[in-house]
């Protein structure tokens, strides 16, 4: 088929692969982005997968596991430390802006264009045209809605589908590789390391450093803590700053209250292992987000398709949402190049990106029962995930 003209809203990693697929498919592309700051300052880290280093080089993008720190084995940690089950599994983890500087330095400056705003587009038999927040309006033969959970696009067609929050929060915190003590880094760094308390569940692991620096002694630790949280109470008073303002379902961590830091490194005092309650001590800048998961019914309206996190987020318990990302890139790439007309393209791209993103969302929620059944009696209990083994064995998903 004939290529033409794609224009991709959103500059993070889902519109910033969808746009290399393209444009070595020999798509006109271009890439417009609501933000004018610097992407690569957000996101912390993320599970690599060998589907991921695949796709990228597929797209000339030269990145191995080497670009993360590597671990060995999953262990599980109880109260006092001691190792309760050990499992030799390995994986990769890395950092959101490894995978996103690459990205971005392969793409033309002129490709890709900050401060614009998409508020809704206008499909059409033919083509699609955009029309932006400053009045301006696009043509083009495709448009791909890349804008996120809360994406603008998706709303537009489907103001019904809203993300579902799962009952419970996720604490993130980094802490450098070299603020660690040397029995501190001998149990944990070449590990995965999880901890288990009642209704709890608390993943750490090594990570690149700043700037995705992967050289001994310049790594970073980080970790996450999922922890119940009601949504009419619970998520708002953790994400409210000392003024009183209530930032909605996540804060920026400088704006953490002082009150509820001190909870958090209380409570990790008194249900974590010691080396790990001291690491969340240490933590200079916790903070709190809401976990939602999101599944989108449809993912094509004429000539708008919807990727990535627009189109699906399965909870972090599967750690494959940037390797998601990337193979929802290549599918559409995959489907424009195999169809001989763009609509029969997009139903092709749609059949095969529902499935697979409705069966990781699936994973995502089971992997999160036990917890979401901690904030909500109702939900449904997960069959013992608190069994260190199957913790252990089940965490993660496979992908497509």
């Amino acid at each position: 088929m004939a290529r033409g003209r794609a224009l991709i809203v959103g500059g993070s990693v889902g519109g910033l692969l969808a746009a290399h697929f393209l444009r070595a498919a020999g798509w006109d592309v271009s890439v417009v982005e609501r933000s004018t700051g610097v992407l690569a300052d957000r996101g912390a880290s993320i599970g690599t997968r060998d589907e991921l280093f695949a796709a990228l080089r597929r797209i000339g993008i030269s990145l191995d596991p080497s670009a993360g720190v590597a671990a060995h084995s999953r262990i599980c940690l109880d109260r006092n430390g001691s190792v309760v089950a050990e499992l030799p599994i390995a994986s990769v983890s890395s950092a959101w802006d490894r995978i996103y500087r690459p990205l971005r330095a392969a793409l033309p400056d002129e490709t890709y264009r900050p401060g614009l705003r998409v508020e809704r587009a206008d499909p059409g038999s033919n083509g699609v045209t955009a029309i932006f927040a400053d009045g301006g309006r696009e043509e083009a033969d495709l448009l791909i809605a890349a804008d996120g959970i809360h994406s603008t696009l998706r709303r537009q067609f489907l103001p019904e589908a809203e993300p579902r929050y799962a009952g419970y929060v996720a604490w993130r915190g980094v802490i450098e590789e070299s603020a660690l003590t040397r029995d501190e880094h001998e149990t944990l760094f070449g590990r995965m390391c999880f901890c288990l308390p009642e209704g709890e569940l608390l993943l750490a692991i090594g990570m690149p450093g700043r700037d995705a620096d992967t050289r001994p002694g310049r790594l970073r630790y980080y970790w996450i803590w999922f922890r119940a949280a009601d949504r009419e109470r619970g998520l708002p008073l953790l994400c409210t700053d000392e003024t009183g303002h209530c930032h909605g379902t996540s804060i920026p961590p400088v704006l953490v209250r002082r009150a509820v830091l001190a909870e958090l490194r209380a409570a990790a005092e008194a249900r974590l292992p010691p080396l790990l309650a001291a690491i969340i001590r240490r933590t200079a800048q916790p903070f709190p987000h809401g976990i939602f998961d999101f599944e989108s019914p449809r993912l094509v309206f004429g000539r708008v398709a919807v990727l990535g996190d627009a189109a699906f987020v399965a909870r972090p318990h599967v750690g494959a949402g940037v390797t998601k990302a990337a193979l929802d890139a290549q599918s559409l790439a995959a489907a424009l190049d195999a169809e001989s007309d763009i609509a029969a393209a997009l139903a092709r791209y749609e059949a095969e990106s529902l499935a697979f993103g409705r069966a990781l969302v699936a994973r995502g929620r089971h992997l999160g029962a036990y917890l979401e059944a901690r904030s909500s009696p109702s939900a449904e209990t997960h069959i013992d995930e608190r069994d260190p083994a199957t913790v252990l064995a089940e965490y993660g998903s496979a992908g497509r």
